[in-house]
């Protein structure tokens, strides 16, 4: 056999080798959808998948910390890392479909006394060879290999679908501690007004107790009012600091620092309406559908492995080179030599052994279509659970707005009718005690109607798109480094 036949033999081989596969044929699961939403919307669908976070969240103090996530949160790094450990075994299991040629030289001299030489005199003689060739490699005709490689590749786009996953989920956690760090911040800025309104009626009324011109009752009531304020500011500030420290582990930074900031939520976060469009196209957006029907198809890849243990397993073995007893005539023409060695093995008995590895892949993959059809149904109740939220909490935020201005009327009409006379100070007590609960009503409103919109550009796989290009390109720019 001379190298060209070689060669040519390799190459025959590996474009046979995988051609036939034992997997069924895939086909996307249908129906697990309804047509639409539920809802009346007539504009035009939003592109949630290509639009970026950092074009929805256009906070500037939002979008560092949220850079700030993506580089330094461990959970994100642990997903990352796994999406690299599928990359290297799918490269593993590529490998396996490829020959591997090496090549190896061996010389030796040796000396064989008299009494044990067939002509009664000591010799002395040698060997040395060199050849070039594989060894045990698979030739695939049932596609085992093939499909452990496809399952592979699955497998490695699930992780990294997954990581995709991870970063909207980061995104969506950081995003939201800091509209329930701005909210609270608003909340206490309300308190302290209200602390502080009520701290100088209580001055007033214990000056006015000791000239006697009020009672005792209305100091009273005058001290339980600021109490009251009091109390809920320092609750206010306890949860403050408690979503900082969760803020903190979020970002990765423990020494992060959120300045208080009081300021409108609404104007403060300004996030654009998105139109839902069709709940099918949840199917290309939402990164945990996809990494889900991507572990279904792995799953019936290894069906076709399973079913590949059937067949006779043919391996080959060959080897084409030179040998000479000297080592001058190692490259002559009569010193070539080859050796062809192919084996096929077929188990006849094992106890049920392939027919349960069968079994076992047939129902791995109706655990991966079980687990597909629920992402599916859950993302669908994810973006109709926000769109309600959007829908009923914007008409409950109005109706708090126009019940706080009849509190604030109601506020200063108690409170000139008490200084003319008219009333007792406990109509104030009431009316600022309501005004209060109802300021920070409409900012609990408003966090939530806000919270209500983040959810929902998360729930409809706002912003993947956008980063599966980035990591694209990450991948690219760490390929080119490795490769100088």
């Amino acid at each position: 056999m001379n190298l060209f036949r070689f060669i040519f033999f390799v190459i025959l081989a590996m474009a046979i080798n995988g051609c036939a596969t034992l997997a069924p044929t895939y086909e996307r699961p249908q129906g697990l959808l309804p047509d639409d939403f539920g809802t009346q919307d007539d504009q035009a669908p939003t592109q949630v998948a290509a639009l970026s976070w950092c074009e929805y969240f256009t906070a500037p103090k939002l979008q560092a910390l949220i850079h700030k996530a993506l580089t330094q949160n461990h959970d994100l790094r642990a997903a990352l890392l796994k999406v690299e450990e599928a990359r290297a075994a799918h490269a593993i299991a590529r490998s396996q479909a490829i020959p591997t040629i090496g090549t190896n030289f061996d010389s030796q001299r040796r000396r064989v006394p008299a009494d044990l030489s067939p002509t009664g005199q000591a010799r002395i003689g040698g060997e040395h060879q060199l050849a070039v060739g594989l060894s045990s490699w698979e030739l695939d005709f049932w596609g085992r290999i093939k499909n452990l490689k496809d399952a592979a590749l699955h497998e490695y786009l699930a992780s990294e679908e997954a990581s995709y996953a991870a970063t909207l989920v980061l995104v969506s956690q950081v995003t939201e501690t800091y509209l329930a760090l701005r909210e609270l911040d608003q909340r206490i800025f309300l308190a302290d007004q209200a602390l502080s309104t009520r701290k100088e009626s209580l001055r007033v009324f214990t000056r006015r107790v000791e000239v006697g011109s009020s009672s005792r009752l209305e100091l009273v009531q005058a001290e339980l009012l600021w109490q009251q304020a009091h109390v809920l500011l320092t609750q206010l500030q306890l949860q403050r600091d408690l979503y900082a420290n969760a803020l903190a582990l979020i970002v990765g930074d423990p020494e992060l620092s959120v300045p208080f900031a009081p300021q409108p939520l609404l104007t403060t976060m300004g996030l654009k309406p998105l139109a839902p469009g069709l709940p099918s196209q949840l199917l290309e957006n939402r990164p945990d559908i996809r990494a889900a029907e991507r572990e279904l198809q792995a799953a019936q890849a290894r069906i076709g492995a399973a079913r590949a243990m059937y067949f006779p397993r043919i391996a080959l073995t060959t080897m084409a080179g030179t040998a000479s007893a000297e080592l001058d005539n190692l490259f002559t023409s009569k010193s070539r030599t080859w050796t062809f060695a192919p084996s096929i093995s077929l188990p006849i008995f094992d106890g049920g052994l392939r027919r349960a590895n069968v079994q076992t892949s047939k129902i791995r993959r109706e655990q991966a279509l079980n687990n597909y059809q629920q992402t599916i149904q859950s993302a669908f109740r994810e973006v109709a659970d926000a769109l309600t939220e959007q829908q009923w909490l914007a008409a409950q935020l109005e109706i708090l707005q126009a019940t706080q201005s009849t509190l604030q009327e109601r506020s200063r009409l108690s409170q000139r009718r008490f200084e003319a006379g008219a009333v007792r100070y406990f109509e104030v007590l009431d009316a600022e005690r309501d005004l209060l609960d109802g300021e920070q009503q409409v900012v609990q409103a408003e966090q939530a109607l806000l919270k209500a919109k983040i959810k929902l550009f998360i729930a409809l796989g706002g912003g993947s798109q956008a980063l599966q290009d980035q990591i694209v390109v990450s991948h690219q720019l760490q390929d080119a480094d490795q490769g100088k």
